[in-house]
């Protein structure tokens, strides 16, 4: 547990995702929501662990009644090996819970068409994954995110598959709004170190997208002007 609040504080962090189904609330001890200052951080519940629409929608209702927040990441993944998200079940759990006022941050493929779906349901955010959870695998759907982020109206948050600091600050340089990383941070050798360095490695990468980069080219341009170059003199 103290290594958890140590990475929290070395993260700079403002949200915390818990996974409602996996709170153990009758032993307080075990139960992190005990632990972290709901005073300094905003707890977003999620519905890790549920395979269907019907399990979403339970989870993310009691999510509500014990974090005392109409904030929740939902998440509908079916498949136990890859997990990846289950797209028509995302998409009509959503539809639901936003009828019912919730607001609504889907974890998804990087799927530019399902992205604008959920945003048009009333979704708050779209969260695309880099790679497979916990992979370690870095962004690998970087042109999927970048069709998602020029059409979205929404901020976007990476979250999947980062592993290490640049790949939080590429995610950040393409215009994404945040980040979301656990196992990178909670399985490094130093879990408070990882979280500084991943703090370190948003503000970059946000700092660069506001700098705005220069544009990519084929060509090669001198970085030194090419005019009044003086002739070389020869030798008498």
């Amino acid at each position: 547990m103290q290594e958890m609040i140590d990475s929290l504080e070395a993260s700079g962090t403002q949200m915390v995702t818990v996974a409602i189904r996996r709170l153990d609330l009758d032993n307080p001890e075990q139960n992190i929501l005990e632990h972290i200052n709901l005073d300094k951080y905003h707890i977003l519940p999620n519905t890790a662990g549920c395979r269907t629409v019907e399990e979403a929608l339970f989870v993310a209702r009691l999510g509500r009644e014990v974090a005392q927040t109409d904030f929740v990441k939902l998440e509908v993944i079916p498949d136990a090996k890859y997990l990846f998200p289950d797209p028509n079940g995302t998409l009509e759990a959503a539809r639901q819970l936003v009828a019912e006022g919730f607001k609504v941050l889907p974890y998804i493929h990087a799927d530019p068409v399902l992205a604008k779906n959920l945003e048009e349901v009333g979704c708050v955010t779209v969260m695309p994954l880099g790679s497979a959870i916990g992979s370690g695998q870095g962004i690998h759907t970087i042109e999927e995110v970048r069709i998602i982020l020029e059409n979205a109206t929404v901020p976007v948050v990476v979250d999947a598959g980062l592993a290490v600091p640049s790949d939080a600050s590429k995610a950040l340089e393409m215009g994404a709004s945040a980040v979301l990383v656990n196992t990178a941070i909670a399985q490094a050798e130093n879990p408070a170190m990882m979280a500084d360095a991943f703090r370190k490695g948003v503000e970059a990468g946000r700092q660069a997208y506001l700098a705005g980069r220069i544009p990519v080219r084929t060509e090669a341009i001198a970085s030194s002007p090419p005019t009044d170059v003086p002739e070389p003199v020869a030798a008498a």
